[in-house]
């Protein structure tokens, strides 16, 4: 093949979204956190909280000033919730769709599988929110999380060359000397030889005290 027509593959990144199980629904967690599963999303964080109607009012500020924007804040006020950080290829799109139309009775009708469609009840008691754009999902999670680092996981060859790079050789030689040593604890024993190891710990060195002559 000539060498203009040569193309890269493209390079995968595993999107994050964040997902929000709304209070008439955190009974049905479970079942929801298994749809979700099911679903080839993995859950990267998640966490029960209780929003104040003033940090309710922040996380939906894009909505302030709509005729529905204080019955939102009340209802989303008024019990716990369940937030989850999710990560797949294309997590936006694909947890937007398995949640299904807003409007539940729609979601029934066009979308009878989705999340709204089986646990919703009206369009503000949908059951669960899903972040509508990348913006969106760093702004959001960061608030549910504000610990977070929102960055693109690299996954397909772009998460092999990395492995291969920076991981491999040091695992390797810890692998090796695994075999040498047989400990009766071979997972402890290798993760504290990495930690031993790990070619990027800092290393401090001891500075030269001069005595001052007396």
């Amino acid at each position: 093949m000539p060498e203009s027509e040569v193309m890269e593959a493209p390079q995968i990144f595993v999107e994050r979204t964040l997902a929000l199980i709304k209070p008439e629904a955190v009974d049905k967690a479970e079942e929801i956190e298994e749809i979700i599963l099911q679903s080839g999303f993995t859950i990267l964080q998640k966490r029960r909280v209780h929003l104040t109607p003033e940090q309710t009012s922040d996380f939906y500020a894009e909505h302030y000033g709509k005729m529905f924007f204080p019955s939102l804040v009340a209802y989303m006020s008024s019990g716990p919730i369940i937030a989850m950080v999710l990560a797949r290829d294309n997590a936006i799109a694909c947890w937007r769709e398995l949640c299904g139309p807003t409007n539940t009775n729609k979601a029934r009708e066009t979308h009878p599988d989705s999340i709204r469609a089986l646990y919703g009840t009206d369009d503000q008691k949908n059951a669960v929110h899903g972040s509508d754009s990348q913006y969106s999902a760093e702004r959001e999670i960061r608030f549910m999380f504000n610990d977070s680092i929102v960055e693109p996981i690299p996954a397909g060859q772009a998460a092999k060359d990395y492995l291969t790079k920076v991981v491999n050789p040091t695992l390797l030689r810890g692998l090796t000397e695994l075999c040498k040593q047989k400990p009766e604890d071979p997972i402890t024993w290798l993760a504290d030889w990495l930690i031993s190891n790990n070619p990027n710990k800092p290393r401090i060195q001891e500075q030269c005290r001069v005595e001052e002559p007396m």
